[in-house]
């Protein structure tokens, strides 16, 4: 089993710190692995809009609340997809959620980029003169669908916050509210451990939550779990390399939300194992001469969104930036 850590947030709920991913899980296979995560101890659930897996979520949802976990035991994360960023969409978009979840309320909602898409024409709405890419609205800013985003029922949301935001994006919207996110999500393992940004989140004591902690295959690299360091570390522990990795994020003060939809591999996620501080520092070392982001929207996604979000190398060439205030 986990070790049953929670991390108390800002403003005072308590957060299981290792959660089930739903990214990039196919059709079909959500719903068995939410019930059997819920069934052998998670309590922590990410999920979001535009995994378009919602409704299976809810339909597994039904299965264990209340005959093995009630709803107050659970955390439920979800998050405000990039079409309905303008002001009048938001709260449509998070009751359209809790609508397939079939619950209530969230205990976290979070806006998912700092990117909005023309609302109204679908998740990707498509460009009207550029084939393959995705329509921007650059007139919505970040800071229209915060100030969306605070005046959320409580009822129906108990917390906001933030996925993929940089220190500048916080920075905005902060100084225009007043209001501080709760978690920023961010991408979040040991080739791409964004110092500045952690410092910054601590400053402001915004909670870290690590997606894609494995990495991911997004981009076709040697999988994070195959890295010989990492399988050295979990060969002197007797663990899986990912449990490794999901204790470097733990080490870090993370929560961490591993995806899988096998059996196996949910459970021993969830089983953790503490990094020494030796250990730790072996594994945080990987990153030098390789660090990696895996997830670039204007390399990853089709229809593409032309949008230099993170300022790497491969988004130079793209039209827009972030549309902060």
């Amino acid at each position: 089993m986990s070790f049953g850590k929670t991390i108390t947030l800002a403003d005072g709920s308590k957060i299981p710190q290792i959660g089930l991913g739903t990214w990039l899980s196919k059709p079909k296979e959500v719903e068995n692995a939410v019930e059997i995560a819920v069934r052998n101890g998670y309590r922590h659930l990410d999920l979001a809009m535009v995994y378009q897996n919602q409704d299976e979520v809810g339909a597994a949802l039904k299965k264990v609340i209340p005959s093995v976990v009630k709803r107050e035991d659970l955390w439920i994360t979800s998050k405000l997809w990039n079409s309905a960023h303008q002001p009048d969409e938001v709260e449509k978009e998070l009751d359209a959620t809790l609508a397939q979840l079939g619950i209530d309320y969230l205990d976290l909602y979070l806006v998912h980029w700092p990117i909005a898409f023309a609302p109204g024409r679908g998740l990707f709405p498509p460009h009207s003169t550029i084939e393959g890419q995705v329509e921007i609205d650059n007139k919505t800013t970040l800071v229209d669908t915060w100030k969306a985003m605070i005046k959320l029922p409580k009822s129906k949301v108990k917390a906001i916050g933030v996925s993929n935001f940089r220190i500048e994006d916080l920075k905005g919207i902060i100084e225009a509210t007043g209001v501080v996110p709760i978690v920023n999500q961010i991408e979040a393992h040991p080739l791409l451990p964004q110092d500045d940004l952690v410092a910054y989140c601590k400053e402001k004591n915004i909670h870290i939550t690590a997606y894609s902690p494995l990495g991911n295959n997004l981009v076709g690299k040697p999988k994070l779990t195959d890295h010989p360091v990492v399988k050295e570390v979990a060969d002197k522990l007797n663990a899986t390399p990912a449990q490794v990795l999901v204790a470097w994020g733990a080490y870090r003060g993370y929560t961490v939300i591993p995806k899988s939809v096998q059996e196996d591999r949910i459970i021993s996620n969830f089983k953790q194992v503490e990094l020494s501080k030796e250990n730790y520092e072996k594994v945080t070392s990987i990153v030098l001469g390789n660090r990696t982001r895996f997830n670039i929207p204007l390399t990853t996604n089709k229809p593409v969104w032309d949008f230099n979000l993170f300022d790497e190398p491969e988004e130079q060439t793209a039209t827009y930036r972030v549309n902060i205030a």
